[in-house]
């Protein structure tokens, strides 16, 4: 059987034309095995030579990747490649220079596929929760406000406040969304942006929108991302909008958050900016504080953002350790690839895979601007995606491209692909003819096997990259809820400080500024109405 399926392979191959690899022929190195030995070899020598780092973290650095499954990071390193000219598959991304490495099962309390909301509560907080809800323990339940009081859960961000450290949040999403807000917030609905979105049952019963507790839950030295139409008043105009009635603001209370938040920074050099002029021209080391507000929403696409008016996510990254960094005591700072998952939700790999790629990007930044010998770095994920990675492409082929072999109707299809989302297209029993379809524009949306509005969530496990003081800690298989815990021993903040008893604490104080270059800088669903719903929570 296995024979007769080769067969039909070899044959498909010798009938496909136009399939040689995209990138040119082959290194011909590879062909020869001493290449493979000499790799392996040195491979291993780097791992016995490795030693653990147990310094005290004065510094962490926590990259998330909303919806970055492995099959995201493979597909992801291959086009990072090709967009220089490589073949691809053997590129090496910087999250991939990561000495240690774990497994973390996401599955929330409720469901075995997750949201952000419930993951973010469990890396974050260290405490697994509900589909939907943020900052609060599984006691508490999706939209009813009267369970929400007493189950708040804090996070590492502000153990790591209390304990004197400098925090931030840097996002390509609206900085009131799921996974930033769960550094800062406890709500029963993620959804609640604003106080316009809360039911009047809810405000009455003492529950709070997720932008006013930005400003009054904990004290945040960096806060950079999108959403500025949850912090003014209802028919406020958009400065870079104005004429757009989508981007005007939302509040029903008459507030403006963003006075409210400069009038609190009495006696503090605290800037707020819309826009990539006022954002070059804050100051590091003259500032306190920091509000980048980029976008109504959530920010661009990395493919679609004017670099004009927005900075990247490495940009960012850059001024928030920049202005962080100056405590002496260290800081706390989330760093997240939002929208990696939004490119999923909608079918389009281009633009999740571009989101991954620039995140990666701002890992480099990352541990160009930190010493790693008291820097703990994380890179990792909240869910994965139904994403899948198949079919026999050539080396070198376009990631976005089609496989080389038909399908039984003797139609091609994507090498990339998704189990479900608005990519399915079949009519009449027949799946699109794409041979003359540019697979790999942004705006190209990967055919499906199930119709949805949005495609969802995947449930299989995710990686977490460590590297810096007690990376060894991240390994194995874990439940989600451990980072927290484990980031917060290798710091000595928050209940367990074990690892810091009868140590002295780093006491540098150039901000970072003179520290050692990283080595990396120099080299189920029962019925469609719940389907329905799920997909309005999750999207």
């Amino acid at each position: 059987m296995e024979t007769d399926q080769l067969s039909v392979v070899a044959l498909c191959l010798l009938l496909v034309s136009g399939s040689t690899p995209a990138y040119g022929t082959l290194d011909v190195e590879e062909e020869n095995p001493e290449f493979w030995r000499t790799q392996g070899a040195k491979a291993l020598q780097a791992a016995l030579d490795r030693k653990f780092n147990t310094n005290v973290a004065k510094n962490i650095m926590l990259f998330l990747g909303d919806g970055m499954g492995i099959t995201t990071i493979t597909a992801a390193r291959i086009l990072k490649g090709q967009m220089n000219n490589q073949s691809g598959e053997e590129t090496v991304m910087i999250m991939d220079t990561f000495p240690h490495a774990g497994l973390v099962k996401t599955y929330s309390v409720d469901f075995q596929i997750p949201d952000s909301s419930s993951t973010a509560t469990a890396y974050l907080c260290g405490v697994k929760t509900n589909l939907n809800t943020v900052g609060v323990n599984a006691a508490s339940r999706n939209g009813v406000c009267k369970t929400q009081k007493g189950n708040e859960v804090t996070s590492i961000l502000k153990w790591a406040k209390d304990s004197g450290k400098s925090v931030g949040i840097v996002t390509t999403t609206r900085v009131q969304h799921a996974t930033p807000a769960a550094t800062y917030a406890h709500t029963v609905s993620r959804k609640w942006y604003s106080d316009a979105d809360m039911p009047a049952s809810a405000k009455k019963e003492g529950c709070t929108d997720i932008a006013s507790q930005l400003l009054n839950n904990t004290d945040i030295d960096v806060i950079i991302g999108g959403g500025r139409k949850y912090m003014t008043p209802k028919g406020t105009r958009d400065p870079e909008y104005p004429r757009d009635l989508a981007s005007r603001g939302k509040r029903g209370d008459g507030r403006d958050l963003i006075s409210d938040w400069r009038k609190m920074k009495v006696g503090k050099v605290a800037r707020y900016v819309w826009n990539r002029t006022d954002f070059d021209s804050v100051d590091p080391d003259t500032t306190d504080y920091l509000m980048a507000l980029f976008e109504p929403g959530d920010m661009r696409f990395e493919v679609e953002r004017d670099p004009i008016m927005d900075p990247s996510i490495a940009e960012t990254t850059e001024k928030a350790i920049r202005i962080l960094r100056k405590n002496p005591k260290g800081f706390f700072l989330l760093v997240e690839g939002g929208r990696i998952d939004q490119g999923h939700h909608a079918s389009r790999a281009s633009m999740a895979l571009h989101e991954t790629v620039a995140l990666d990007n701002a890992v480099a930044k990352g541990l160009e601007l930190t010493n790693e010998e008291e820097t703990l770095t994380l890179v990792t994920a909240d869910h994965s995606h139904s994403f899948s990675f198949n079919g026999y492409p050539f080396r070198g082929q376009s990631i976005l491209g089609k496989s080389p072999l038909y399908g039984k109707d003797m139609l091609p299809y994507t090498t990339l692909m998704y189990g479900n989302g608005p990519g399915y297209k079949v009519v009449n029993n027949k799946r699109p003819d794409i041979r003359n379809v540019d697979t790999t524009s942004k705006d190209y949306v990967q055919l499906s096997a199930v119709p949805l509005d949005s495609e969802t969530h995947g449930g299989e496990d995710v990686v977490v990259l460590a590297r810096g003081p007690m990376a060894h800690l991240f390994h194995g298989v874990q439940e989600q809820s451990y980072l927290a815990h484990a980031m917060a021993y290798a710091a000595c903040v928050g209940r367990d400080l074990r690892h810091c008893e009868g140590r002295p604490q780093p006491t540098n104080t150039d901000g970072g500024r003179n520290a050692a270059v990283s080595p990396v800088s120099s080299i189920s669903l029962v019925t469609a109405a719940l389907t329905g719903l799920l997909a309005a929570l999750l999207h």
